[in-house]
This record gives structure tokens, sequence and C-alpha cells, in this order.
């Protein structure tokens, strides 16, 4: 579905052009959805389509607008209490505001923000461009959120239907041969290297943290081995798993990674080009913590912790630029060249978010900023973990070697994988 014609007025100011190809891109993202697809939410995760578009609107204009518009109108009087995170629960049950109205209230915030940056002085501006810098950090992350729930949403679906054309089939048939590389511990130093931003705040202070000599794996583990692990008992055997993962398995019913569908001898998986056999050299996604952790016991692994994969990220060289994201446009993960294989470790970045084995909590020394744009990360510091690297469906400017992830042990519905890792010198035993 398209936005309607009025999109994008004449009168926008031509030095918002990254503010504006920002929200343009969202609604492109949104060109593959009939009307009747906007509405739905599949589960409490999961926010209908259009809630992402008028949530992230209302950010502009809730922070944006209402402080520095004089006169300030709000484009409708309750949808403050309709879009701000957590204000209201289950959008899924409402019908109104329709999918049109939600694309008039985009059209005129982003009228309003061009007409205030265009009638602000210089201080002015530098004050609202940092505030709309935040304000495109928070749409691309909700661009991310957009496609994971369309795909649970017509994963929900029995038709199955698919969102884009079909992705390339990887002609890559096995993945590259198990291979570890080594980091060195001591004192290292991780955090955001940037001047502070509202945005990065959970990212800081820069610290000093102690490691040991520790390994990590080469790449992502592959469907191929975590079929073995399927295979061989793991959702059965309650030994692997932690205590609240046993419990999930037995409350949800697990047996197989989210979107895995077995026919006859064979395994399919759902993707957001629809049902695809399920290719083994490909890394295994959509797994929760829990699974992650259990898979890395069964292998004699474990999980890195975050300041692990953070050193090695930096130790390696790995560039954000060489990952698979969002911009390409493909929405699901790469299978590694098994001729890169003793180059060094592969897809930090892009492909699939890595599970660590580090809660997302504040780092020593932090602050809590006081902005009028509210604190919504430390908030959720409690009962998560840490996720490091992005996905095949985060945008490329989200990234950065210092970002920090966070979900529920449980969560299993955005693109989410497992990375290895091990101690160099194990701890001896009593």
């Amino acid at each position: 579905m398209s936005p309607p014609d009025q999109r994008f007025p004449p009168e926008r100011d031509p030095r918002l052009g990254h503010y504006f190809r920002t929200r343009e891109y969202t609604e492109r993202l949104c060109e593959p959805l009939i009307t009747e697809d906007f509405g739905i939410q599949s589960m409490n995760e999961v926010s209908p389509p259009k809630w992402h578009l008028a949530h992230s609107t209302w950010f502009f204009e809730n922070f944006v607008l209402a402080k520095y518009s004089s006169p300030f109108r709000p484009f409708h009087p309750r949808f403050r209490d309709l879009f701000e995170s957590h204000r209201l629960p289950h959008p899924g049950f409402w019908s109104r505001p329709s999918v049109e109205d939600i694309f008039l209230y985009r059209a005129h915030v982003d009228a309003e923000i061009s007409a205030l940056y265009g009638s602000s002085t210089s201080d002015q501006q530098t004050e609202l461009e940092i505030l709309l810098a935040l304000g495109l950090e928070h749409e691309r992350a909700h661009q991310e959120f957009l496609l994971c729930d369309i795909k649970h949403i017509f994963w929900s679906n029995p038709l199955r239907p698919s969102y884009a054309s079909s992705a390339p089939i990887s002609a890559l048939r096995e993945a590259p041969r198990e291979a570890w590389f080594d980091f060195a511990g001591g004192l290292k130093e991780i955090g955001s290297r940037e001047a502070f931003s509202p945005a990065a705040a959970a990212e800081t202070p820069r610290h000093i943290s102690y490691l040991n000599d520790f390994r990590l794996h080469s790449r992502l583990i592959t469907n191929a081995e975590y079929l073995e692990f399927l295979e061989s008992g793991g959702y059965q055997e309650p030994s692997w798993w932690l205590a609240d993962g046993w419990a999930a398995v037995v409350k949800h019913g697990w047996t197989a990674p989210l979107y895995w569908e077995r026919s006859d001898s064979d395994w399919w998986v759902m993707t957001l080009s629809g049902l695809s056999p399920l290719l083994v050299a490909e890394p295994v996604s959509h797994v929760s913590y829990y699974e992650a952790d259990a898979f890395a016991r069964w292998r004699c692994s474990r999980l890195p912790t975050e300041v692990e994969w953070e050193v090695a990220v930096e130790a390696s060289g790995a560039k954000v630029d060489d990952g698979n994201f969002l911009e390409n446009e493909r929405f699901h993960p790469f299978a590694c060249d098994p001729e890169q294989h003793t180059l060094g470790p592969m897809q930090f970045y892009g492909d699939l978010w890595e599970w660590t084995a580090s809660s997302f909590l504040p780092y020593p020394g932090f602050v809590r900023p006081q902005t009028d744009s509210g604190d919504y990360e430390s908030s959720l510091m409690c009962n998560r973990m840490v996720l490091r690297g992005g996905s095949c469906v985060s945008p490329r400017a989200l990234l950065r070697p210092s970002y920090r992830h966070h979900l529920s042990p449980e969560s299993r519905w955005q693109f989410t994988g497992i990375r290895l890792a091990r101690d160099v010198k194990p701890f001896p035993t009593v």
C-alpha cells in the first residue's frame, strides 16, 4: 500500500534530506502490504505495522514540535496516548485510526518539522538537529521491528504469504569447516567512543574490564549444526538447559527454532519471501537465548560475553560496512563462504544478532540521562540479555561496535543467532 499523494510536500526544507529519506524508506517498507495487514497483532511482542508508522511519528511530534512550535497544535488530541510506548495495550484490537489517517499524520508532522526548521535560528537548528538525530535512530530501530513483526504476522497466517520477491538462494551447500580464533585477555576498554548522545547512553561510560584469554568460533552456527542438536534429542533433554530455559521449552512446546516446519522428512523455514527449503549452510536464526545457551552447552562451549565480543571485533578489524544489512534488501542471513574461514572471524556484523552471556545492565559509572525525550533504555535494564552485531533487517546506520541490543531471553521473533566461545585455559576444578 502506497501513502497518499500529499506525501512530502514541496515546501520541505532541503537541508533535511536525511530526515526525509529515512522517513520515506519506512513507508517504502510498507508498500508490499495490503490495508488488512496494517492492523494485525499476532502476539504480544508484535506491534501492528500502522502502530510502528504512528509511534515513530509520535516521537517527532511529542519531543520536537511540542517543545519548539508556537503555537503547538497536535494532529489529534488522543494520538499521544495511543502511540506512546506501553501507554495502551493491544493496539491490534483497534480498527481506528485508519491506515490513511496514519499516513496523513506522518505527512502533517513532516511538514511541520520542515517549517519549524526553516524558521529557526542557527542556535535553535543545532538543538533541533540533536533531537532529530535521536528521532531518526528511533525510526531506524522501528524499521527493523516492522520487518520482524511483518514476518511473524505472515507466518501466523495459514496462507503463508510472501512479503518480498524471492531472496537469492545460496549456492553454498556447506559452511566453512570449524575454526577457532584466540584473543588475549587483560584489561580492556569498551563502550562508546563517541561524544555523549542520548541514543548511545546505554553504551556509556567507556570503561575498563578484565578478561581472561578466550577464543571465538569463526562464524555463526549453521542450520546443519543446529539440526544435529535437535536430532540428538536436545529439546527432550533438560540437562542441557537452564532451569528457566527448560520451563520455556515445556511452556511453549518448543521442538525447533521459530519458523521451522517439518514436512515428511524435509525441513522448511518461513522467510519474508514465504516458505523455503531449509538450507543447511545458512546460519540458524530465530532462536532464543535459552536455545543458544543450551546448544553451546551441548557443544562443550559457552556464549561470549559482550565484553569479549566487542574486544574481538576491534582486534579483528571487522567493519560495519562488510555486513549484510537492511539496505541489501535480501531480508535473510547469508551463508559463509568456505574459502574465507582462515582469514579471521566472520559475520560479526549483519546477518543475525548474536546472543551474548551478558545481562543488559548499566555500565559502571552509568548516569541516567536527563532529557526531554525520556530515557527508555535504562528502564529496560532488568531481565534482558545483550545481543551484538545487527541483523539482515537492521539499518546499517544503526550499528557501531559498542551498540547494545537487548531482548528477553525467551524472545525468538527477531533475527537472532549463535556464536560460540570458549576459555583458552579452562579453570581448574577442585
